[in-house]
């Protein structure tokens, strides 16, 4: 991200307010587009490996984990910007404080009640904290948010996203500190009382950030497109320069410094490229919100058929990412059935169950998967999109 807090002003003149950006949806159906593969590979072809492990993985497995990590940085900040639109249809800022916090709490829910059981078949072997659950936070933190100046909430985004590496981790964790845990610290698995494990992979305060980013930057998109582009542009540019900088210097912004690789020049720019998500780094963020903002700026300009397939799924994301899970989780069940005799979960395997003795990883056989469920809820999406403007039902602002 730039380290300037000064932004351009709210553009004086722009399109109105009412009219929907396609910018936004056709660059987030890509970032939900490209998030299926990593979901796909780890029911489909999980590896004993560790995709990130530059020492020994392929680089085909390397980049078909590196892809997806533009993913969540995408999706959570481009919702803080569609808040501030959607903001500009509805003047009471109460009313949009209210609808914040209720989506954010059912996202919560959804998270913990209907996700984990489609990752886990119905047996709660550990409860996930994930991206849908951090979404929800990041909406109830900026429930209030909305509240501030716009450079106040700007100062929070980018003071997080900047300074979270002078937080200390808080290890091991207890009873006592896993609130603060669940703010900011590594991934932890915390042992509850009822002896089910919560494994805690995305923590509250950078995402929260990045929201509060994407809504500190939405006056952009109510500018005149060319000034729009600019801005975006020289945002995104800034970002990947000062990630290339910094991430040279090895001295800040990420706790997984890079190495000369013994494989050879090609894996060393494997390990300068491999940077942390959990929780999202400085330079994490660089990285991949500078590619998000490019995006954005040039989104504009590709082919019109391209532009209307990626926006049918960047329209309705929360329907796409439940149905996904489903086609993921329920076609792996099946064929598990089919190949190896009896179902296994290869992704959320209960503790202690061993891998069926013919099965092997296959990229190919996760790519060809890949492309089916996505072409298959192109229709249901573009449905649903049409149902949706349709009619006014007050639960299809939370799906």
């Amino acid at each position: 991200m730039p380290q300037s807090t000064t932004l351009p002003p709210l553009p004086a003149t722009g399109r109105a307010a009412s009219a929907r950006v396609q910018a936004i949806d056709v660059v987030r159906g890509l970032a939900m587009v490209i998030m299926a593969l990593d979901h796909i590979r780890e029911f489909w072809s999980p590896t004993p490996v560790r995709p990130e492990d530059v020492a020994h993985a392929s680089v085909l497995l390397f980049f078909t984990r590196w892809i997806t990590h533009f993913c969540a940085p995408t999706f959570v900040f481009l919702a803080g910007t569609s808040v501030f639109l959607h903001q500009q249809k509805q003047p009471d800022r109460g009313r949009v404080s209210r609808f914040l916090l209720t989506r954010g709490l059912w996202l919560m829910l959804l998270e913990v009640v209907v996700i984990n059981f489609l990752l886990q078949w119905g047996g709660y072997n550990v409860i996930l904290f994930q991206v849908i659950w951090v979404l929800g936070w990041s909406m109830v933190v900026l429930a209030g948010l909305i509240w501030l100046p716009r450079w106040a909430t700007a100062a929070f985004a980018f003071g997080v996203i900047f300074g979270q590496h002078l937080l200390p981790n808080i290890q091991p964790v207890t009873g006592r500190t896993l609130g603060l845990a669940m703010i900011y610290d590594s991934p932890f698995l915390f042992m509850t009382q009822w002896h089910l494990p919560l494994l805690v992979a995305y923590v509250i305060l950078p995402w929260a950030a990045v929201m509060a980013a994407g809504y500190v930057i939405g006056p952009w998109f109510l500018a005149p497109l060319p000034q729009r582009k600019r801005w975006l542009s020289r945002a995104g540019g800034t970002a990947l320069l000062f990630f290339a900088a910094l991430r040279a210097t090895n001295w800040y912004g990420d706790p997984g410094p890079w190495s000369v690789q013994p494989r050879g020049p090609f894996y060393g720019f494997l390990s300068f490229i491999n940077i942390t998500k959990y929780p999202p780094s400085l330079l994490f963020l660089s990285l991949t919100l500078g590619v998000a903002l490019l995006l954005l700026s040039v989104s504009e300009e590709f082919p019109a058929r391209l532009s209307r397939w990626l926006a049918t799924y960047g329209r309705v994301p929360m329907f796409y990412y439940l149905m996904h899970f489903c086609l993921i989780s329920g076609g792996a069940l099946v064929w598990t059935v089919l190949a190896f005799g009896k179902p296994y979960n290869l992704s959320f395997a209960p503790p202690g169950t061993a891998q069926p003795v013919d099965y092997h990883p296959s990229l190919l056989r996760a790519y060809i998967v890949w492309l089916v469920v996505v072409l298959a809820l192109y229709w249901p999406c573009r449905w649903y999109w049409g149902y949706k403007q349709r009619h006014s039902y007050w639960w299809l602002a939370y799906l």
